[in-house]
């Protein structure tokens, strides 16, 4: 596991993923030309209040990784 820092509505907060998923994450910001912490934004907004940001980003990274 690794933990990545990112600003959420003007809060720090980090979150625990496997390399693979940092990996992917940083791959598919940089193959759409935007910074990681932004589709992690975006993916925070689009999540269920149930659900917890580690899953929510790992099954987003499933839907988005090419």
């Amino acid at each position: 596991m690794k933990k990545i820092s990112v600003s959420l509505s003007g809060h720090q907060t980090s979150i625990s993923l496997e390399a693979e998923f940092i990996t992917a994450l940083h791959e598919i910001a940089r193959r759409n030309n935007v910074s990681v912490a932004s589709i992690i934004n975006k993916i925070d907004s689009m999540r269920a209040p149930d659900t917890n940001l580690s899953s929510a980003i790992r099954v987003w990274v499933l839907k988005n990784i090419k």
